[in-house]
């Protein structure tokens, strides 16, 4: 399979990585507007074509599928040139920047019969994909409750660099760089652990955001630090099952960690993901009446670069799909909106 690498940006550069790493695959190319970052990226990862321009890369059109790593504002329209180009598109999350856009990206993938797939990260995690099994399985039994959160500490540590100075952290606090805040950025991840492990969907929501005073005027130079910090969500499920969602920037101790907790009427499952390590815990059959928890060994899954590549070669679509990318950007749009007409919270 050929590849185009679409934005040289930080990410792009575990996508070369992981791409390179599949028996098979070339990367044939690499596209951006930058063209020190361009030439710098092309020489680490011995990538022989350059293109500022999708467009260019397009007109040279010598591959097979691209990997989408551009800015969440420009997924739009350039996933959409290559889906017309007839090109397979593996997009970084968001999708876009609205839930119209979003599913007019899927549909016109799906149209085309093209394997259009997001790379929603944590699809990586084994332990994910065990706890969904034990879920369809029938070992918790009905599910009830679900409580999922999403924890970074990035605006309270340097461990990643400062956010001050940064402008890699920076554009991520600005809606006019395109930010959409915590609720754009990690909420979609969030949202995607939690209903993938618990097997199901999200039906209804209400959502509050937070955005905290960080800078005088909320500015740092061309930044309006106006994005939200913080997002608190309930949930309803098509699985009967109520849930509560949260995730923010301000979770000092925690440089990057996502729990998502399963409750049954005969067993919970806990799944705790951090940059260090990954724990599943279950409480089943007589645990539960002592509320016993153990852990438990996930068995190994494929990558999302790997069952990428796969679908590409069989020509068949693959998950997590561009149209459920675009059902988790319209739950992000709807919470963005209730924020907006939610009246000022009652003081007791």
């Amino acid at each position: 399979m050929r590849l185009l690498i679409l934005g040289t940006g930080k990410m792009a550069n575990q996508h070369a990585n992981r791409f390179a790493a599949i028996p098979g695959v070339h990367i044939v190319g690499g596209v951006d507007m930058n063209a020190e970052r361009l030439k710098a990226f092309c020489e680490l990862h011995k990538i022989e074509r350059h293109f500022a321009t999708v467009d260019e890369a397009l007109a040279w059109g010598e591959f097979d599928a691209v990997t989408n790593v551009t800015p969440d504002a420009a997924h739009y329209s350039t996933s959409l040139a290559c889906i017309s180009a007839g090109k397979h598109v593996l997009c970084e999350k968001p999708l876009a920047t609205s839930f119209a856009e979003a599913s007019e990206m899927a549909d016109a993938a799906e149209k085309a019969g093209l394997v259009a797939m997001v790379n929603l990260s944590y699809r990586n995690v084994a332990e994910i994909h065990a706890a969904r099994e034990l879920v369809l399985s029938g070992r918790i039994g009905e599910v009830k409750h679900i409580e999922a959160s999403y924890l970074q500490s990035w605006l309270v540590s340097k461990t990643w660099g400062d956010w001050r100075t940064g402008p890699q952290w920076l554009w991520r606090l600005s809606k006019a760089h395109g930010s959409n805040g915590t609720l754009g950025d990690i909420g979609i991840h969030i949202l995607d652990f939690a209903s993938y492990g618990a097997a199901t969907e999200i039906e209804t929501i209400t959502s509050r955001l937070k955005t905290f005073p960080k800078a005088d005027g909320d500015r740092i130079g061309e930044y309006v630090l106006d994005a939200n910090d913080s997002f608190v969500m309930t949930a309803g499920f098509s699985n009967g099952a109520l849930g509560v969602i949260h995730a923010t920037r301000w979770a000092t101790g925690h440089h990057n960690d996502l729990r998502v907790r399963i409750y049954g009427d005969k067993g919970g499952i806990e799944v705790q993901h951090t940059l260090k390590e990954t724990h599943l815990r279950v409480c089943l059959d007589q645990d539960a009446e002592t509320a016993a928890w153990r852990d438990m060994e996930a068995a190994p899954v494929a990558t999302n670069y790997e069952r990428f590549v796969n679908a590409v070669r069989l020509k068949m679509p693959t998950e997590p799909s561009f149209r459920h990318a675009a059902g988790l950007q319209r739950i992000l749009d709807l919470a963005s909106a209730l924020d907006e007409t939610l009246p000022t919270p009652v003081h007791v």
